[in-house]
């Protein structure tokens, strides 16, 4: 037979050691803090990333207004490809043509 006694806080079975519940209380908010940081930490990650990805479309955006206008200002592709400036920008992965006559 268990004998359970409550006082202040203190809750004791006997047999077992007394469970304080502030202290319980003062250890689980500290792992919620913990935990809340980390997702804090997400959070911001996320709000940058996310400002950058918008950075980064608008900056394509001028990139093409920009190429667009030096062609319709008289230069021809291969001009700015000779000048590093092809279409693409240099960027990695960007989509390349095929050369159907080199099969």
């Amino acid at each position: 037979m268990l004998l359970c006694c409550r006082t202040s806080g203190v809750v004791s079975v006997s047999g077992m050691a007394a469970i304080d519940l502030e202290t319980t209380q003062n250890q689980a908010r500290k792992l919620l803090d913990s935990r809340i940081a980390s997702v804090t930490e997400l959070v911001k990650a996320r709000q940058r990333r996310d400002e950058l990805l918008d950075q980064m479309k608008e900056a394509e955006r001028e990139n093409k207004r920009a190429y667009t206008r030096a062609i319709r200002d008289g230069w021809s592709e291969d001009e700015l490809k000779k000048l590093g400036l092809d279409e693409t920008g240099g960027r990695r992965g960007a989509r390349r043509t095929v050369n159907s006559s080199a099969t």
